[in-house]
């Protein structure tokens, strides 16, 4: 998708803290640390607030950072922590989640071999995307040895078990437009299980889109789609 942003925007696209190319977490896990990072690239590059695009993590963190005022709009895509009160659903996915990256680093050593294929491909993406035949090997190949690398992965799944996900969705409300991107056919954020308190809690105002049949990373799925989903939000 950057692309397509970067002739309407200038783009920072950092790495979270604690993923395979991004900043080291120093000390211990808390709600705050990924924010607090991407907040420091933000500093880092003059951007007092921007437009923020995120996908599921990443989608939770760009909310955190509207509720600091650092937003000037937000869409996110499949935003993590979701799931409704009371719903235990999310221990489930997060142990999908860890069983994941151990998948992830098991196959790393032989992801040419394994991504040669379209069966491997799709073996690949079957988490994250419905369409893949358009993705390109060496992409999947990146993103597996990223996954693999991720030294945060197992430490950030635990936290979530211990603490679950806070958003001080009130301060978003009343400054920042937010638009919700979900994909119907999402295997690891199941909708609308996994966006119920989004929906019926915190941001039931916000400008919900469904992508019937698309995964949970419409930005894969289908990029140039999700590109203009993006832009038509930011143009307004």
């Amino acid at each position: 998708m950057l692309p397509a942003l970067e002739r309407h925007h200038d783009v920072l696209a950092p790495t979270l803290a604690g993923h395979a190319g991004g900043p080291p977490i120093d000390g211990q896990i808390t709600d705050a640390v990924l924010a607090d990072a991407v907040e420091r690239a933000m500093d880092a590059a003059g951007f007092e607030t921007a437009h923020l695009a995120g996908n599921s993590l990443g989608g939770y963190v760009a909310l955190q950072l509207a509720a600091r005022g650092r937003a000037r709009t937000v869409v996110a895509l499949a935003p993590a922590g979701g799931w409704a009160p009371g719903d235990d659903s999310y221990e489930d996915t997060l142990a999908v989640q860890a069983a994941l990256v151990e998948a992830a680093k098991t196959s790393a050593p032989h992801a040419e071999a394994i991504l040669a294929t379209p069966q491997g491909r799709r073996r690949a993406t079957l988490h994250i995307a419905t369409n893949f035949e358009h993705i390109p090997a060496e992409l999947l190949a990146h993103q597996l040895l990223g996954a693999a690398s991720c030294r945060a992965a197992v430490p950030l799944i635990e936290h979530a078990l211990r603490e679950g996900w806070s958003l001080d969705a009130e301060r978003i409300t009343s400054t920042c437009p937010v638009r919700i991107v979900w994909g119907t056919a999402d295997r690891l954020l199941p909708w609308p299980s996994a966006a119920a308190r989004y929906r019926d809690y915190w941001l039931p105002g916000a400008d919900w889109i469904e992508l019937d049949g698309v995964g949970h990373c419409p930005q894969l799925d289908i990029p140039l789609e999700t590109a203009q989903l993006i832009l038509g939000f930011t143009a307004r």
